[in-house]
């Protein structure tokens, strides 16, 4: 079976964060901004990051797990570091002696 293929028009829109946040442009930013009041604008160039409850919306289309604003770091599950692979190998070693 082939791999699901994640949403490129979403893709070009968003971008993840080191931490894994979804970071996003607020629409009606970028042009006709004439009509729109200051306040408006200035509320619209705030927090880039999506909030959780619409990341949750995302993953249908990326396949893969998003974090947001209000999620701990904790909900992101991450591969080891090959210092901590070998820490739990050591471990399961030592542990594997005692029996």
């Amino acid at each position: 079976m082939s791999k699901n293929k994640s949403h490129k028009g979403l893709l070009k829109r968003i971008r993840f964060s080191k931490t894994g946040k979804v970071r996003h442009r607020m629409a009606g930013h970028k042009h006709l901004r004439s009509g729109k009041g200051g306040k408006r604008l200035r509320q619209m160039r705030k927090d880039p990051y999506m909030a959780s409850s619409d990341t949750k919306r995302l993953e249908k289309l990326m396949f893969r797990r998003l974090r947001g604003r209000t999620q701990p770091k904790a909900s992101i599950r991450r591969s080891p570091s090959p210092a901590q692979r070998r820490a739990t190998r050591e471990a399961a070693k030592a542990a594997a002696a005692k029996k």
